[in-house]
C-alpha cells in the first residue's frame, strides 16, 4: 500500500505552519530575485535514482518534499540541520552554501553541488541526487528467551456436522457449537457469512478458526495443520518481524527493515516534534508505521511459502511512542511533563486496524507499557528473561535512543528510562552511521606497534571498505583510547607530547580537521589523505558518548539505591537491544556504560523484545504474564529527581 502524496496534492498550509514555526525564511521581496516568490506558483524537483518528479511551493525545503513524496534521505534529527547526514547532490540548479554544509563537505564537493537536504530550499526547478538510504541496518533477530508451554490463542478443530433435516433444524452455528464443546464459539460477523456456504460446499466437513473463543472463520475441508502468526518488534530505528509456526512453536521467517518512519528523526523526541509542529505529521508517521509492518508481513510470508490468509494472529512490542504512532493516537503528552499516556495497556484490536492485509479476522495484541519512556517492548523484554522468575539480582539494560533500564533484586522490580541521545544509532556522531555494511563495528587498539599500520585493527561490516562508525564501534573507539592513554579521565584528548610517549605508534593520528577540533583518524582512504577526508572520532564525538553512558549509569546507580543494593552485589548484566547485541562487554565496562564487574556476568541478550511477542502467540498463559508485569513492576521517574543533574555530572567521566 504506498501513501506516497501525489504531486497535485496542496503543500500551502504546511508550508505557512513551518513559517510560523520559523522554519522557512519570509518570501524574497518583488524584484529581488527572478527565483519563484515562495508561497506563489510551483517549483519542480526531479529526484534520482527514483526518477521521480514533484511540484512543491517556493521554499519547501529539499528534505521535506523528498519526505513528503515518500523517497528517504538519510537523517537522524528529522530535518532540523543537526545531524548533518542528509546528504544530496544538485545536479542541475544550485543552492547557497551555508556554514553547516562548509563543516560537511569539502571544497570539491561543494564544486560538484553535495549539500544538506535540510537546508536547500526550492526557490527554483532543481535535480537532486540521492545516495541509496541503507534500508536494513544490521539487527540482531534473536535473543534470550524461555521454554513455553505450547498453548496458542489461536486454535482449530476440524469437525464433520450432520446435515440438517426436517428433524433438526439446528441453526449453522449452534450445529458448529455443539461439535466443538471444548470451546465457547462467539462467532463475528465475517466468520458468520461464511459459514452457511462454507458448510454447504464442503459438505460440512470444516475446520473452525478460534481466537480467544472468538470464532473468526470456517474453513473447507481438514486445515487444522496450518496455523500461523507474526511476532513484531517495532523499534524507533529497526522493526523486526518473525513469522511463527503456531503447530510446531517454530520460527517460519524472520525479517527485519529501517522503520519508514526515519525522516521524521531517529528519535521518540524529534518524532513527537513533528506531530505539534505539523498538524499533518501524525497521519504520516501512523501511515508509514503501517507500511512499515505490511511489507515485512508480505516479506516474512512470501519468504516461508505462507498465504497471508492464513496469519491469524500478531503481536507487537513497541515502546510507548512508536505503539502511539502506530495506532494514531496524539503523542504529545507523552512528550511534555508531566509525561502521561492515554492508557497503559490497549484493547484487543483487529490486524487489519494496524493495516495489515492477513486473515480478515486476525488479531493483534499490543503490549501494556509500564510508563511514557518504558514501554511495552521493555515488557515484553522482562516477560522474555524472566526477570519476575529469578531470585538473582540481575540489571536489565535496553541501550538505544532512550535506554530503558530495570533492576530486580529476587523480590521487586523497579525501572526507568534515561535519555541516552542517538549517538549508539551513530546520529550526533560526525563519521557516524548505522550498523551497515561498511560501519566499523570492533576496534583494536596496539599503542606500541612497530608498524604503524597495524597499529589500527578494524572489524567492519560486510567486510568492505570503512565507511563510517556504528554504536559498538563508537564504545570501542572511546575504550580503547582510554585504555592506551589517549584519553584522560574526564574524556579529553591528551596532549600532543603526552602521546608521543604513552603510544608512539598512534600519535599521528592525533590530529585537528579545518574548524581546529582535534580528532583522532581511525582510517584513511588513501595514506596522505586529509583528516577531514577520513574516517575519524572527534572531541565531540567522545562528549556525545560520554552524555549518553553518563545518562545510563545514572540510571542504573538511581535504582540501585531504590533496592538498598551495590554494584558489586549485581549478579547478572542483561545487555538487550540489536545494540547491545552487538556491544563489546569488556568495552561496556572500561567506559562505565555498565557496572564494574566481570564480563561473564555480562550477557548479550539480543531481541527480547521481540523474543516476548513470540511467547504471547505461543502461550496464552504468557500473555497474562505480560499484564501482570504492570502490577508488580515500579517505575521510578528520573525526571524529578533533585540530584539528577548533581549525579549525571558525576557519571561523566571515565573510571579509572
Amino acid at each position: 500500500m504506498s501513501h506516497d502524496r501525489g504531486p497535485d496534492q496542496p503543500f500551502e498550509d504546511v508550508v505557512e505552519g513551518l513559517r510560523r514555526e520559523g522554519l522557512l525564511e519570509p518570501p524574497p521581496s518583488a524584484g529581488e530575485t527572478d527565483e519563484v516568490p515562495e508561497g506563489t506558483g510551483r517549483v519542480t524537483l526531479s529526484f534520482s535514482p527514483a526518477e521521480r518528479s514533484v511540484r512543491v511551493p517556493p521554499g519547501v525545503s529539499v528534505f521535506d518534499a523528498a519526505s513528503w513524496n515518500g523517497i528517504a534521505v538519510d537523517s537522524t534529527c528529522g530535518g532540523h540541520g543537526t545531524c548533518r547526514k542528509c546528504l544530496v547532490r544538485l545536479t542541475r540548479g544550485t543552492s547557497p552554501v551555508t556554514r553547516h554544509d562548509r563543516r560537511t563537505f569539502t571544497d570539491d564537493q561543494l564544486g560538484e553541488g553535495w549539500r544538506l537536504a535540510c537546508l536547500v530550499r526550492a526557490t527554483h526547478d532543481l535535480a537532486v541526487e540521492v545516495p541509496p538510504l541503507v534500508t536494513r541496518p544490521k539487527a540482531s533477530t534473536v535473543g534470550v528467551g524461555r521454554q513455553v508451554i505450547l498453548r496458542p490463542s489461536v486454535q482449530k478443530r476440524y469437525v464433520e456436522l450432520t446435515e440438517p433435516t426436517l428433524a433438526d433444524q439446528r441453526t449453522d452455528l449452534q450445529r458448529l457449537r455443539d461439535a466443538v464443546d471444548d470451546l465457547t464459539l462467539e462467532p463475528d460477523l465475517h466468520a458468520l457469512r461464511r459459514l452457511p456456504k462454507v458448510l454447504r460446499e464442503s459438505d460440512f466437513k470444516v475446520t473452525a478458526v478460534v481466537v480467544d473463543e472468538v470464532l473468526i472463520d470456517v474453513e473447507p475441508g481438514d486445515t487444522s495443520g496450518h496455523r500461523h502468526a507474526i511476532a513484531y518488534d517495532l523499534g524507533t530505528t529497526t522493526v523486526v518481524a518473525t513469522l511463527l509456526d503456531l503447530e510446531t512453536g517454530t520460527p517460519v521467517a524472520v525479517a527485519s527493515i529501517l522503520n519508514k518512519q526515519q525522516p521524521f528523526g531517529g528519535d521518540v523526541i524529534t518524532r513527537i516534534s513533528a506531530t505539534m509542529m505539523d498538524p499533518e505529521a501524525l497521519p504520516r508517521l501512523t501511515a508509514l508505521a503501517r507500511d512499515t509492518l505490511a511489507e515485512l508481513a508480505a516479506e516474512v510470508c512470501e519468504e516461508g511459502g505462507v498465504d497471508p490468509a492464513g496469519v491469524y494472529e500478531v503481536a507487537l512490542a513497541g515502546n510507548a511512542t512508536m505503539t502511539a504512532l502506530l495506532l494514531g493516537v496524539d503523542p504529545e503528552p507523552l512528550g511534555v511533563a508531566p509525561f502521561i499516556q492515554v492508557a497503559a495497556d490497549w484493547p484487543v484490536l483487529r490486524a487489519s486496524d494496524l493495516g495489515l492485509d492477513l486473515h480478515p479476522g486476525a488479531r493483534a495484541v499490543v503490549f501494556p507499557a509500564l510508563g511514557a519512556y518504558v514501554g511495552g517492548d521493555i515488557v515484553a523484554g522482562m516477560l522474555a528473561s524472566g526477570l519476575d522468575r529469578d531470585k538473582r539480582v540481575r540489571l536489565f539494560v535496553d541501550v538505544g535512543t532512550n535506554c530503558e533500564i530495570a533492576l530486580t533484586d529476587g523480590e521487586r522490580i523497579v525501572t526507568t528510562a534515561a535519555p541516552a541521545g542517538p549517538a549508539f544509532e551513530g546520529g550526533a556522531i560526525r563519521c557516524g552511521m548505522r550498523a551497515a555494511d561498511g560501519a566499523i563495528e570492533v576496534i583494536r587498539l596496539d599503542p606500541t606497534a612497530e608498524d604503524p599500520s597495524a597499529a589500527v585493527m578494524l572489524g567492519v561490516i560486510g567486510d568492505v571498505e570503512p565507511r563510517g562508525l556504528c554504536g559498538s564501534g563508537l564504545v570501542d573507539a572511546v575504550a580503547e583510547l582510554a585504555r592506551v592513554g589517549l584519553l584522560d579521565a574526564s574524556g579529553r584528548f591528551v596532549p600532543e607530547e603526552v602521546a608521543a610517549t604513552t603510544a608512539p605508534a598512534l600519535a599521528d593520528r592525533l590530529t585537528t580537521v579545518r574548524d581546529g577540533e582535534r580528532v583522532f583518524v581511525l582510517h584513511r582512504t588513501a595514506p596522505d589523505a586529509p583528516a577531514a577526508q577520513s574516517v575519524y572520532l572527534s572531541q565531540r564525538d567522545v562528549r556525545e558518548l560520554q552524555f549518553a553512558k553518563a545518562a545510563i549509569s545514572t540510571g542504573w546507580t538511581l535504582l540501585l539505591e531504590e533496592l538498598g543494593l551495590e554494584a558489586s552485589e549485581v549478579q547478572q548484566v542483561l545487555l538487550a537491544g540489536s545494540f547491545g547485541s552487538y556491544l563489546s562487554p569488556a568495552s561496556a565496562v572500561r567506559i562505565g556504560l555498565v557496572p564494574k564487574l566481570s564480563v561473564l556476568r555480562i550477557v548479550s541478550a539480543g531481541n527480547v523484545a521481540g523474543e516476548g511477542a513470540k511467547m504471547v502467540l505461543l502461550s496464552a498463559r504468557e500473555r497474562a504474564g505480560a499484564d501482570a508485569l504492570l502490577e508488580e513492576v515500579a517505575y521510578v521517574e528520573l525526571s524529578d529527581r533533585p540530584d539528577f543533574n548533581d549525579r549525571f555530572v558525576d557519571q561523566l567521566a571515565f573510571p579509572v
